[in-house]
């Protein structure tokens, strides 16, 4: 199966991983796979440095310099399958008529409903597959309109690392600055509101007379920022929060880490969740959007009912007292990603989707 994917994603996010752990998995299959990105992107570069073929479209402009590319790569290579990562993917797909060349399936992230525009309809209407990183996804596209038979779910997959060293743990500490004698939480995603750190930020006040030995690292940019070092200033905790900014070797976060904290709220998945949880970091999230086809309360992490600062402050100052509790939810959270949530499990499962969708189209696969 020849298959060509598409992303016009400035930054290193959850999609850009899942896109290229996904490249990377068809590639390994014998599956011929290349990438559509834009020049010196996050993705584009480790792409290359993981030896996919990338074809880098123009910053500027994005859209129309991938639609321009698509144009040209169709002329001379033929594609079972074309995949759109993100939306902007999706336009300059439809923008190239892909759609009367190859099978165009897009991915869908967010739970945001689509937009109402004769256009932008158009561009779904055109793609062969959605597929939805949840069921909570799904039921939102389903809610535009779509038929339901056009959606498949296929949920993020993570690698399962070997587990933290004591060496290893010591290391990424003392990147940041962390005593052996502190507790450390940390939440790894873009700064935003709806991404919920302001909650953190109130739990860690409330936590400061029971656990004064206690920090929070808030792992990732983002156009928030500036507003939570504000609100730390104020809550007078400045000098326990670390700001790392972008990490480009997330790895050495998750290795200083005691708790993984999920404030999100309607989030779709949550791949920085699925992250933490493969590294056996006990942790703890909001029940809302697709977080509930990860987690059971009490089984493989703590999930709970509200995404208050007291909520959180009391879950975790009941793992912070119980570490065998918290040890053996962090291994059952391991388990659960080793089960059914690895990039093998993503690939697989996309596999079928492309396969379903050349059967229906009446293609063969292209040698």
């Amino acid at each position: 199966m020849n298959t060509l994917h598409l992303d016009t994603g400035p930054d290193w996010r959850g999609g850009q991983a899942q896109a290229l752990l996904l490249v990377r998995g068809l590639l390994a299959r014998g599956h011929g796979a290349e990438i559509v990105a834009v020049r010196d992107t996050p993705l584009a570069k480790r792409a290359q440095d993981a030896g996919v073929r990338v074809h880098a479209v123009c910053p500027h402009f994005r859209r129309i310099s991938m639609a321009r590319m698509l144009r040209g790569l169709l002329r001379d290579q033929n594609f079972d399958i074309i995949h759109a990562h993100e939306p902007h993917g999706l336009t300059a797909a439809w923008l190239a008529g892909v759609r009367r060349r190859a099978s165009l399936v897009v991915s869908r992230r967010v739970a945001y409903p689509l937009s109402p525009g004769r256009a932008a309809m158009a561009r779904y209407l055109a793609v062969r597959r959605i597929i939805a990183v949840s069921r909570y996804v799904a039921a939102s596209i389903v809610t535009c309109g779509l038929d339901p038979s056009r959606i498949a779910v296929v949920h993020d997959g993570v690698p399962v690392p070997p587990p933290c060293t004591t060496a290893e743990r010591a290391a990424a500490r003392a990147r940041w600055g962390v005593a052996e004698s502190e507790l450390l939480l940390g939440c790894v995603g873009y700064l935003l509101a709806e991404k919920g750190q302001e909650v953190l930020l109130h739990t860690l006040a409330l936590l400061e007379e029971r656990f004064p030995q206690c920090r929070l690292l808030l792992a990732g940019r983002g156009p928030y920022r500036g507003h939570l070092e504000l609100l730390a200033r104020e809550l007078r905790i400045l000098d326990r929060i670390i700001f790392t900014g972008f990490v480009d070797d997330v790895d050495s976060v998750y290795a200083a880490l005691d708790l993984f904290l999920f404030p999100s709220l309607a989030e779709p998945l949550g791949s920085s969740l699925l992250d933490a949880m493969a590294r056996g970091i006990p942790v703890i999230a909001v029940a809302s959007g697709g977080i509930p086809e990860i987690l059971e309360d009490g089984k493989n992490g703590r999930m709970l009912v509200v995404g208050e600062p007291e909520a959180f402050a009391g879950a975790i100052s009941r793992l912070l007292q119980n570490p065998p509790e918290a040890a053996i939810l962090g291994a059952a959270g391991r388990a659960t990603m080793r089960d059914r949530f690895t990039a093998d499990h993503m690939t697989e499962a996309t596999l079928a989707v492309y396969s379903q969708t050349l059967s229906e189209a009446g293609s063969q696969p292209k040698k």
